[in-house]
């Protein structure tokens, strides 16, 4: 068995564990495998231990790998997902490549990925990212801005409002990780009650990940616990 397999087992267990304790069943609860930095020798081995969902912060670096593996017929198919930072001059290749979207904060960038979504392509999955610590170095909005851009989201054709996201101020105590998670978990199902297609709460990553599975994430973005220490040397665009 691979370190990465075992590391998948692990944290695999620990999210079911964690779940069974708040009461919640765990397969509600998905993985994505944050693989940013990652070699794809490195994912080849996440997808060899049943991993399929994968997270990239960095845009060329994401398409890449999606045009290394795109040749490959997996069962489940994979699932790659942009959960870092857009500008509107790269959208286009988010808009061609991925299947998510976890940082949407403005409707002029909404615009342009739903004019750039190929037609042959199914709608781009989208998360409305939330500044919840109200922190002016993180993007998103704030959580007063909601109402207003989820709603001309919903009505883009080639974009699926499917939720929320949010990278809170690192904390290291339970209890304010999970007061802030539950701020998120609020916005969300109110989110819900005007959209019922949001499905997901994209909360949680190797740090605070139990706090974040208590108050409701749906989807928790898992990357040190996986694949080791990241390697910052790597590309940024």
């Amino acid at each position: 068995m691979s370190a990465i397999e075992q590391n998948l087992q692990q944290v695999t267990a620990r999210i079911s564990a964690t779940a069974r304790e708040c009461g919640r069943d765990p397969g509600e609860i998905s993985l994505l495998a944050v693989s940013k930095t990652k070699s794809v020798e490195a994912i080849e081995e996440a997808i060899a231990a049943g991993q399929r969902a994968f997270g990239e912060n960095y845009v060329q670096e994401g398409v890449e790998k999606i045009h290394y593996f795109q040749q490959r017929k997996f069962i489940p198919p994979l699932s790659w997902h942009f959960i870092g930072p857009l500008q509107s001059n790269k959208s286009r290749l988010v808009a061609e490549h991925f299947h998510w979207l976890h940082t949407l904060d403005r409707l002029q960038l909404a615009q342009r990925l739903n004019h750039q979504r190929p037609e042959e392509s199914a709608p781009l999955n989208v998360l409305i990212q939330i500044n919840i610590s109200g922190e002016e170095s993180k993007s998103g909005i704030m959580p007063d801005r909601l109402p207003e851009l989820a709603a001309a989201v919903a009505e883009l054709p080639r974009l699926r409002l499917r939720g929320l996201m949010a990278i809170p101020a690192v904390e290291s105590d339970y209890q304010r990780q999970l007061a802030v998670f539950q701020r998120m978990a609020s916005l969300f199902n109110g989110l819900r009650r005007q959209f019922p297609q949001a499905d997901t709460l994209s909360l949680g990553m190797t740090g605070d990940m139990a706090a974040a599975i208590a108050a409701g994430s749906t989807l928790v973005r898992i990357g040190t616990a996986i694949f080791g220490a990241r390697d910052y040397g790597a590309p940024t665009a």
